[in-house]
């Protein structure tokens, strides 16, 4: 069996588990038996995203999650993410490995916060990016995704006023994209915004031909040396097609997994953050492990339960958003 390291508080679980068992047999078993589906982000460990049905971005795993015919969701990521698989799977179990898997945009941008900075602008738009809590959901004309964020805010007129929320640097980077004023919430991803300048410049010097490819949630600063910035499934299908034979990655390190696979004989660097530590991993999304999966599929359970009303209110802009994806 498989060793798999712990060096994040909070992935070991305390439920007991036959050190005997082969887990991924066990979870193929237990998919079969309760005719479930995992859904898995790339940011997930590589065992995880081995044993998932469907690994994806944030809008993928959306598209994924509504056309879904199991009967319980195992959803591999961040409870932002659970909390849309159940918006519109009301009615279907929906199990999260570690519940308390969270976000950093969704806890920075509280409802009630975004309710009072809506009230101050009659007739604003609000633009929310799908990292944020179902309340916030509710209240917003549109989600976007880092995939789709570009095509949606297009489509809003240019004399409205638009007020995006949570995340400062996607809205920065679609404001000098789109010549749009759109006003920015302040919000930002803790590990988006850990990549370091300095070491990146390095890491170009010692690799002059590797291509950069960023993520829009990184700073500003960083997004100026990329030759590519885009969505993590923008960035692997660029890794795919590109001439280039090394690329330095500027977004969580698990996409790196997929990148390997689509592509083995080129070369995936991980751009470091600023402090020598593993700050470029999201220390909640690793919260899941093959471990929990195996025990939420067996228990299922934690289950993630909501409220009739708020997913009522909350799945209006999602199937906006999905709609305009399609």
């Amino acid at each position: 069996m498989q060793q798999r390291s712990l060096p994040i508080a909070g992935r070991a679980t305390d439920k007991k588990i036959d050190p005997s068992l082969d887990l991924e047999d066990e979870i193929a078993r237990l998919k079969k038996e309760r005719n479930a589906v995992i859904l898995a982000h790339y940011y997930q460990d590589s065992d995880v995203q081995d044993v998932a049905d469907f690994i994806g971005d944030s809008l993928q795993l959306a598209q994924a999650a509504a056309k879904t015919t199991a009967d319980v969701i195992c959803f591999a990521g961040v409870h932002f993410m659970a909390e849309t698989a159940k918006i519109l799977n009301p009615d279907k179990i929906v199990v999260v490995p570690d519940l308390t898997a969270g976000c950093s945009l969704a806890d920075g941008c509280p409802a009630d916060k975004l309710a009072a900075w809506k009230a101050k602008y009659d007739d604003a738009v609000v633009v929310s990016y799908i990292n944020c809590s179902a309340e916030v959901k509710a209240l917003s004309d549109y989600i976007v995704t880092s995939s789709n964020a570009e095509k949606i805010v297009k489509q809003i007129p240019a004399d409205r006023t638009v007020l995006f929320a949570p995340d400062k640097n996607l809205g920065g980077w679609l404001n000098r994209k789109l010549g749009r004023e759109m006003k920015l919430w302040q919000g930002t991803c803790i590990v988006h915004d850990t990549f370091s300048e300095r070491k990146l410049i390095g890491l170009k010097e010692r690799h002059p031909g590797a291509k950069v490819l960023a993520h829009p949630e990184c700073d500003e600063v960083i997004l100026r040396m990329a030759d590519f910035v885009g969505s993590t499934t923008g960035i692997l299908n660029y890794a795919k097609s590109g001439d280039a034979k090394e690329y330095i990655v500027v977004t969580e390190p698990g996409i790196l997994h997929q990148m390997q696979k689509a592509a083995p004989d080129k070369t995936f660097i991980a751009a470091p953050p600023e402090a020598g530590c593993s700050c470029n991993e999201c220390p909640h999304m690793k919260k899941n492990t093959l471990e929990k999966v195996y025990l939420s599929l067996r228990d299922l359970e934690p289950r993630l339960e909501m409220k009739p009303e708020l997913m009522v209110g909350a799945r209006v802009p999602i199937d906006r958003m999905l709609q305009l994806s399609a």
